[in-house]
């Protein structure tokens, strides 16, 4: 009998690029409502991860399943799983030629077979919740890269995802604008929408994370809540990216 408060389960799943073992065995599960975050140093497989959990790459070996659904049995129907999780890219990935409204719209369209009034209420809804309201009718062009993600954001809630999957959502901005999306992210985890978070804004991991997993060299080394990974790590590889990760706090609080 599967347990009904585990939204994602992942089992044992392994990813090579060639002879590269990018991926060597991730296994963890995340329940409703839990904010997951997963850090690690530069390469260490977390983006490759998040993109095998919905199939955008396809893992060597292992098994994922959402909501007791195995998303990594080939019969599955993946356009059906995908519209159970809100994926934000660290690119924004936005339509240059469409409004913030029509971005958001689009896909419930496309997807869903909605009609555009619905659509239209939905975004404007979207929109309100992560700030952006009056900025509705304006393309890409006339947004910040703050603004961008925050309606990139909105378009992934638009489909009412049972799931939230952030990578690195806050890498390709100016260091002032980060604090605009992290606002939004911390009320969402506010509201218990189910996420997993891959980040390097260990001040939001800490304010957010229900647990946090460090992965390094294709492993989850270290796992569990966030002052006890921050500051008792265990694992040598741990003990230096996040003495690594404190020294370049300290360093730009100066």
């Amino acid at each position: 009998m599967p347990n009904e408060n585990v939204v994602l389960k992942v089992e044992d799943v392994h990813k090579n690029y060639g002879n590269n073992e990018v991926l060597k065995g991730v296994s963890f599960e995340v329940n409703r409502g839990e904010i997951k975050i997963i850090c690690g140093p530069s390469g260490s497989g977390k983006s490759t991860l998040l993109r095998c959990l919905n199939r955008l790459t396809r893992p060597d070996k292992g098994h994922v399943w959402l909501e007791g659904e195995e998303v990594t049995n080939p019969t599955t129907d993946i356009n059906k799983v995908r519209q159970k999780i809100g994926f934000v890219f660290q690119e924004f990935n936005l339509f240059n030629h469409l409004t913030a409204l029509r971005n958001i719209g689009i896909g419930l369209e496309v997807v869903k077979g909605m009609k555009k009034d619905e659509t239209r209420k939905i975004a404007l809804r979207e929109l309100r919740r992560v700030g952006l309201e009056e900025h509705a009718h304006k393309y890409p062009a006339e947004l910040s890269g703050g603004q961008k993600q925050r309606v990139a954001i909105a378009r992934a809630l638009a489909m009412n995802p049972v799931i939230m999957f952030y990578d690195e959502p806050t890498s390709a901005l100016d260091p002032q604008l980060i604090g605009e999306v992290l606002d939004v992210m911390k009320k969402l985890a506010k509201e218990k929408l189910t996420s997993l978070v891959v980040t390097h804004e260990m001040g939001f991991a800490q304010s957010v994370a229900d647990e946090i997993m460090f992965i390094a060299d294709g492993k989850i080394l270290e796992r569990g809540p966030p002052r006890e990974i921050f500051w008792n790590p265990k694992h040598e590889m741990a003990k230096l990216f996040f003495k690594r990760i404190a020294e370049l706090y300290r360093r730009e609080g100066q």
